[in-house]
């Protein structure tokens, strides 16, 4: 039997010459390792796809923008229609009320306005208010074709311009909208009033100067 020396391990033979790393094994290369084009491609690939993502994105985000857009818009006008509609119906509804309010108002000048028909009469005045109908007219507004109807003319010495003098009937609007003008008396300037206060106020001839000269004897 041979006899191992104990501490001495066997070293493979190393040609002369050679340094000690050629005599390491060498790492086998590693299986599946892709060549750097085809990283380059797979990059390339997966940068467009990105693109398209994005650009996908951005094409879905408009569409949303401008739906969103038109729901606010067709939000808005049918809120829009809706105060119309309201406000059509609760002028019809007034309108046909003006006939009692005028009784009413009648009624009230007359002194006849007393016990439970003041009370339900003054009732339907608050109502009416809270709905929105406003009354209008004065004595000695100036005339406005506009909210104003006239049913009697006159003149009259001391207008500078056509003036209501009278109202008939009151006039009723909800916000901007008149549902009834004021139904009015007038009276215009009287025609030559003008003239002769204009002539009036011209000035007198200057007197005839006196002769403070000596008299001749």
């Amino acid at each position: 039997m041979t006899e191992e020396t104990p501490g001495f391990e066997e070293k493979p033979d190393v040609p002369s010459g050679a340094t000690p790393d050629d005599a390491a094994p060498k790492a086998a290369p590693a299986q599946g390792a892709a060549p750097a084009g085809d990283s380059s491609a797979q990059l390339a690939g997966l940068t467009a796809q990105l693109d398209q993502v994005r650009t996908a994105l951005g094409e879905r985000t408009t569409d949303l923008q401008r739906l969103q857009a038109e729901y606010q818009n067709y939000r808005r006008r049918v809120e829009r229609d809706r105060i119309t509609v309201r406000e059509i119906a609760i002028a019809n509804l007034l309108t046909e009320l003006l006939p009692v309010l005028d009784d009413i108002g009648r009624a009230r000048e007359h002194g006849e306005l007393v016990g439970g028909f003041k009370s339900v009469a003054e009732s339907l005045e608050t109502v009416a208010a809270k709905m929105g109908l406003q009354q209008f007219g004065k004595e000695g507004e100036p005339f406005d074709p506009t909210i104003h109807e006239a049913l009697m003319h006159s003149y009259a010495p001391d207008v500078t311009e056509t003036t209501c003098v009278a109202i008939l009937q009151p006039g009723y609007r909800i916000g901007e909208r008149t549902i009834r003008p004021a139904r009015v008396a007038v009276a215009e300037p009287q025609p030559g009033a003008t003239a002769v206060k204009a002539e009036g106020t011209e000035e007198a001839p200057a007197a005839d100067e006196k002769d403070n000269g000596p008299e001749e004897g």
